[in-house]
């Protein structure tokens, strides 16, 4: 059966365009699913058909419905893959912001999966006929380092590893604000929203205790970029933590307000535009450490700071030094 889901427009999310603001509460289905189910019109605002481009207001009801899901295997798509390091049991990818890892409801096509069954057939089947070789995953609009077994033995090796809290995980984040201090750990459990079902929150309601710990590498006017260390792994846990503190991610639109309090503190029209450009959160996994499955021996794997990321603090860091 088709599945019927509605959004109030609250807060900042008014002045959204339709199709942002559904990419942002649905976050496993695309852009162009989006698109298209708009089209269909099966996507209304207030009960009557709209654009994608149609900017939302307070109060508006958006309803959505989304098609049943397909049981259809996971299928290969010749898409490019960044290749960090590949063996016979694990590759190693720098996933593109934008990109979901594994194919649901409404978005089977173009994921991470699809991508990785094309360059290698042979993945480890327990993560399902959608989710093959799967132990972790990022945020479709997280860039960074990830993991996929290739074999069963290195699927059940690594996902021990996550489950124990054995890996090694190093994100870096541009955020809203300038920490009091430049370390520290924050202590507050996660759980779904009481107000929004599709959204984490900190509360004590059916939540599971969350840790990360930070570190300002540097501090602009208004903006820090920090290194975060999340000891456990929650779901949107990084984002979710920093808006917690008052620092949400720049270019959040879901936590904190990270995109318009970001636009709202550049001191710059350079650094606005730059800011509206990035859109996505300016998160980034930058290193991933765990012991090899096949040789027990530990192996760190980095990837560079994305450039979407980095013009935003070629202008920051200019700024600052003027």
């Amino acid at each position: 059966m088709n599945e019927s889901r509605i959004y109030i427009v609250s807060g900042d999310e008014s002045g959204l365009r339709l199709d942002h603001f559904l990419t942002i509460k649905e976050e496993t289905l695309s852009r162009s699913f989006i698109q298209k189910l708009i089209k269909e019109e099966s996507i209304t605002v207030n009960d009557k058909p709209s654009k994608p481009s149609h900017k939302l207001r307070d109060n508006d009801r958006v309803e959505i419905i989304v098609p049943e899901p397909k049981p259809a295997h996971a299928q290969p798509e010749n898409i490019p893959l960044n290749v960090l390091y590949e063996d016979g049991a694990i590759i190693v990818i720098n996933k593109p912001a934008g990109m979901v890892t594994h194919p649901a409801a409404g978005n089977y096509a173009g994921t991470l999966v699809n991508a990785i069954l094309a360059h290698c057939p042979d993945l480890s089947g327990i993560g399902g006929v959608q989710r093959p070789g799967i132990v972790h995953r990022l945020d479709k609009d997280t860039s960074g380092v990830l993991v996929v077994a290739k074999t069963d033995w290195a699927h059940q090796s690594l996902a021990v590893q996550f489950k124990e809290h054995r890996v090694k995980k190093i994100y870096l984040a541009l955020i809203c604000g300038i920490p009091a201090q430049d370390n520290g750990t924050i202590i507050a459990p996660i759980g779904r929203s009481i107000r929004n079902r599709q959204k984490m929150a900190v509360t004590n309601l059916r939540a599971r205790e969350a840790i990360t710990h930070f570190k300002a590498i540097e501090r602009y006017d208004g903006f820090s970029f920090v290194e975060v260390i999340p000891e456990t792994g929650r779901t949107h846990q990084i984002r979710v933590h920093l808006a917690h503190i008052g620092h949400p991610v720049v270019g959040d639109q879901v936590y904190g307000g990270g995109y318009k309090r970001a636009i709202n503190e550049a001191h710059s029209p350079k650094l606005k535009q730059m800011i509206a450009e990035l859109n996505r959160q300016a998160l980034h996994a930058h290193l991933l450490g765990f012991r090899h499955p096949s040789t027990e021996e530990y192996v760190e794997f980095t990837a560079p700071i994305p450039g979407d990321i980095r013009v935003v603090l070629d202008v920051l860091r200019s700024q600052s030094s003027q």
